[in-house]
């Protein structure tokens, strides 16, 4: 059927008015875990909310960008962003080597550190649990301190999340004097934790200190150094696939001006009650 060419005319104009990006706009995916509060929780609805979220959600409105959050189980959340099941990932996951062997990062929006919680009834010596090991710098004092890591929890079995560097790190400095306990999530070790089937545990300094603070967790203690650095990378960062080039510029661009005018630090000290925004590039 033919188009009147006065109707075509007008039907042109009416498009034309709407950008093209306006007519095929992307909406970005952007995937949690939602079970590592502060980072990321999922409330009774299954809505995702933390750290993570809102921050994904700040990037997104200086991106001019329309963005969804979806839930996704930790230990198959790289393999899923490979496959085009969303689009980013942001759920506290640490900028690494060998994680960037698959995809690509942001600059980090955070710097957090991972610490050691043992149960109370064991009795250890927790040291100096304000102590501070970059495991990318090991000199003779770091070196003792894991050497006393090792002697007071040989023996013991120290939980961690599956695939995570949290689990590489026990793996890699005490694997041989401890049995590690790898778990699918935080939740589970947690509970385990809680019942005594686990000696103790290590993950995210922010995600302890909540969980201690409840009556679960009341039986637990912080143990040993705060930790970061070494497989844990430089901070956390929002991960993308590699030839998803132009995304990645656009959140790099976003989080840049976001820590530079406070907003990551004031989200930060919203969520973690504490400042780990990134370190202002020099």
């Amino acid at each position: 059927m033919r188009i009147p060419l006065a109707i075509a005319v007008s039907f042109a104009s009416l498009m034309s008015a709407f950008p093209a990006s306006a007519q095929s706009e992307r909406v970005i995916s952007i995937a949690s875990e939602g079970a590592s509060p502060p980072w990321d929780s999922t409330d009774a609805n299954g809505r995702l909310y933390g750290y993570d979220i809102d921050v994904g959600q700040e990037l997104c409105r200086r991106i001019e960008i329309k963005c969804t959050f979806v839930p996704q189980d930790w230990d198959g959340i790289i393999p899923a962003l490979l496959v085009g099941k969303f689009d980013v990932i942001m759920s506290g996951m640490a900028i690494t080597e060998k994680r960037k062997q698959s995809i690509a990062f942001s600059i980090p929006y955070a710097a957090g550190f991972n610490q050691f919680v043992v149960r109370k009834n064991l009795g250890l010596d927790a040291g100096d649990t304000k102590e501070k090991v970059n495991l990318s710098t090991i000199g003779d004092k770091e070196k003792a301190t894991i050497e006393r890591l090792r002697s007071t929890l040989a023996g013991k079995a120290i939980g961690a999340l599956r695939s995570s560097n949290s689990e590489a790190v026990v793996k890699e400095i005490l694997g041989d004097v401890v049995t590690v306990r790898s778990y699918d999530s935080l939740d589970n070790m947690k509970l385990d934790l809680a019942a005594g089937r686990i000696d103790g545990g290590l993950a995210d300094y922010f995600t302890w200190r909540d969980f201690l603070e409840t009556p679960s967790g009341s039986d637990a203690a912080f143990f040993g150094p705060e930790l970061k650095g070494g497989l844990w990378g430089p901070g956390v960062g929002a991960g993308m696939r590699k030839n998803d080039a132009e995304l990645l510029a656009k959140f790099n661009a976003a989080i840049d001006a976001a820590t530079k005018d406070g907003t990551i630090k004031a989200l930060s000290l919203k969520w973690f009650k504490s400042d780990i925004s990134p370190a202002l590039p020099q």
